[in-house]
């Protein structure tokens, strides 16, 4: 059973008209960078909630989450609606193994995400670990425009903390304007047709990578599929490393 606490929020950004993010503060326990906890709200005397990862460090106690409204959700349009000081619940313990305590070193990590997905990467890259356990690591974040882009400047910001040991790699799958950083089209399709891998200029392989993914299941399911069998790359369990950790975001 749920336990919760009373948080309170602390600020919202509205990113679009489809995307806002809350911070709030409240009285909950630890935390690893990746997971996720349940935010809630009485509705018409019930409780309705939903799963949501964490994008600030462990360190930071300041909440913040990433959350793409839903016109018709059943919590999503209230989260939306939500003003400086009003009150939510949130799970007290946290949940969820995509973490980077059960992924072994290696030389390149591969952050693979749509839309909210890219959630706990946030979390991940803010707390900073990741920079010494791998070389080098890649994020690649799959949007409609480039404006569905919410934390690029965060981003941009880690990366230069980082000394570029962080590759960001946007791939829109609108194509308006034509720009030569930016990828266009779908995740599974560039590795498929292996324009992603060049431009980045590294290859996934078994020997010196892991892959992450998060975000739409069609996305991760295809992505899976291809590399599991195009790669020889198999899936990381408790009890058997592996070389794909995925988070199921809906």
């Amino acid at each position: 059973m749920t336990e919760w606490s009373i948080g309170k929020i602390k600020n919202i950004k509205y990113w679009t008209k489809d995307l806002f993010s809350i911070i709030l503060n409240a009285k909950i326990n630890n935390f690893f960078a990746g997971q996720f906890t349940k935010l809630a709200i009485e509705i018409n005397g019930k409780k309705i909630k939903r799963a949501y990862s964490f994008i600030n460090s462990p360190k930071n106690q300041n909440y913040e989450f990433y959350i793409s409204n839903i016109r018709k959700g059943q919590l999503s349009p209230y989260l939306y609606n939500l003003k400086i000081n009003d009150k939510i619940f949130i799970s007290k313990n946290s949940s969820g193994i995509f973490i980077l305590n059960n992924i072994k070193s290696c030389e390149n990590l591969w952050m693979f995400s749509t839309g909210t997905g890219i959630g706990p990467y946030l979390s991940i890259l803010q707390d900073g670990i990741c920079f010494k356990k791998f070389s080098k690591i890649i994020l690649v974040h799959s949007v409609r425009y480039i404006k569905d882009f919410s934390y690029l400047n965060l981003l941009k910001k880690i990366k230069q903390n980082y000394f570029n040991k962080l590759i960001i790699q946007i791939v829109l799958t609108r194509k308006i304007n034509i720009n030569e950083n930016i990828l266009y089209g779908y995740i599974p399709d560039l590795l498929k047709n292996k324009k992603l891998e060049k431009k980045i200029g590294i290859k996934i392989n078994t020997e010196n990578s892991h892959v992450m993914l998060c975000g739409n299941p069609k996305m991760i399911k295809q992505t899976r599929n291809f590399l599991e069998k195009n790669r020889n790359l198999s899936q990381n369990l408790r009890n058997k490393n592996g070389n794909i950790t995925f988070e199921k975001y809906w």
